[in-house]
């Protein structure tokens, strides 16, 4: 995939979640939620693309 291709859909995607924030009357909240998955699911988009998401897999958390 492109480099522009990332970046126009990376655009496209805050043009999106903007307009739907501005004009979709809701609440604050749930506002603040659908941002967040947004920015989740778009991270973890980036991450796949680049090659980094299988590296996620191999850090852990405690002592096995």
């Amino acid at each position: 995939m492109s480099l522009i291709t990332v970046v126009l859909t990376i655009a496209v995607v805050g043009i999106l979640l903007w307009l739907i924030n501005r004009y979709i009357p809701m609440q604050g909240q749930i506002k603040g939620i659908l941002n967040g998955v947004v920015v989740i699911v778009l991270v973890l988009w980036l991450l796949k693309i680049f090659g980094m998401f299988q590296y996620l897999s191999q850090f852990h958390v405690g002592h096995v």
